[in-house]
């Protein structure tokens, strides 16, 4: 083969894979057609054709509205930029969000901007309101939350995700969606954009600014062991649950402890009723192990119960230690809710052993950071 034509192979390779290259970088863009469209539209100096535009809908289906009323809300909805945040008080990936929220509320509720929690709960303890009023409490929440048990808002926003944020200009129009957490500079230059906006639109004085909120964010493990589900409704089509007895749905069983723990499997040992969403503790005492990969290792509990924790057949140090253990290596649940009981700098591989003291105490999920 001659080298005019070596050269052209070449050259038609190097043309062949960058263009190849190219169609990889358009079709990511298109998988985010919504968030990039519209921040690309915000950003230009033409109108804005909202035709192909949603209008946000109603808030249907309301249990409760905790930190204001009905008719308050619906005053304060007309005319503001309304940032709908769909979460859930026992989720891990909504609490991580929640201080960009409560920091967003400060800084932009007096231009305009109006924040909107839907509590929407995964589990049946997230539907008391007695709860739900001290997570907000927990967390700083001063702006509105209601509380939508039946799921019905969730469904008029055509949501499936924990947490997930809708902005809607002063409109009425949704401009903006983001799932899961991060993306919070962006988030935040859209929140300023749909103000600018607005204060255009009604003829009002706006206070310039394009600082952002400075928060550390969150570092996830790259490998960590996906949330594991307590519930045989939950845990359906997920093999997560490592002893042979199994997923019983009804029953109360004697679980025994197993010959050997697998990677990204729970095993109980003792006596355990089956739950679609849990699994109750029936014996005084039992037990809990766990292969798992991460740095943060979290749990979801109902009931009041002694926690004594264990890592590697050691008890747990401090070196380990989450937020939420304030006696050494022992964790006292009593308040239905998320616990964090490791925390670590790196993500690691570990036994977890939870030897578990108080008969009716409830387990939902593990989670993972």
């Amino acid at each position: 083969m001659n080298s005019e034509i070596k050269t052209g192979l070449i050259l038609g390779v190097i043309i062949a894979a960058g263009l190849g290259i190219l169609g990889m970088i358009f079709t990511t863009l298109d998988q985010d057609v919504q968030s990039t469209t519209t921040f690309t539209e915000m950003n230009s100096l033409s109108p804005i054709d909202k035709s192909g535009f949603k209008k946000a809908p109603k808030l249907v289906g309301i249990a409760n509205y905790l930190n204001t009323t009905p008719e308050e809300l619906a005053k304060e909805i007309e005319g503001k930029v309304v940032l709908y945040d769909i979460w859930t008080y026992s989720c891990i990936n909504c609490i991580r969000t929640l201080p960009y929220i409560t920091a967003w509320d400060d800084k932009y509720s007096d231009q305009g901007l109006l924040i909107v929690g839907v509590h929407s709960p995964e589990f049946e303890f997230e539907k008391d309101p007695e709860n739900v009023k001290m997570s907000i409490d927990k967390h700083g929440i001063d702006y509105p939350v209601v509380m939508d048990n039946d799921m019905e808002t969730w469904k008029a926003f055509e949501n499936r995700y924990w947490p997930r944020k809708y902005i809607a200009d002063h409109e009425g129009f949704l401009r903006y969606d983001h799932i899961g957490e991060g993306g919070y500079q962006e988030t935040e230059k859209v929140i300023q954009k749909l103000l600018e906006e607005r204060a255009t639109s009604l003829g009002l004085q706006m206070s310039s600014t394009s600082s952002l909120v400075e928060i550390e964010e969150f570092q996830h493990s790259l490998f960590r062991t996906p949330e594991l589900y307590f519930g045989y409704k939950f845990a359906q089509n997920r093999n997560q649950l490592g002893s042979d007895e199994g997923f019983q749905p009804g029953k109360t069983i004697s679980y025994l402890e197993p010959e050997k723990v697998d990677l990204h499997k729970f095993y109980p040992i003792g006596t355990w009723k089956n739950y679609d969403d849990s699994m109750e503790l029936i014996s005084e005492t039992g037990t809990i192990k766990l292969l798992y990969n991460a740095k943060e290792v979290n749990i979801v509990t109902e009931n009041s119960a002694e926690l004594e924790i264990f890592i590697d057949d050691e008890p747990l140090s401090e070196e380990y230690s989450g937020k939420d253990i304030k006696d050494g290596q022992v964790l006292k649940v009593s308040e239905a809710g998320l616990y964090n009981i490791i925390s670590s700098d790196t993500s690691s591989s570990h036994i977890l052993e939870i030897k578990v003291k108080g008969k009716g105490f409830q387990i939902f999920t593990f989670t993972f950071g």
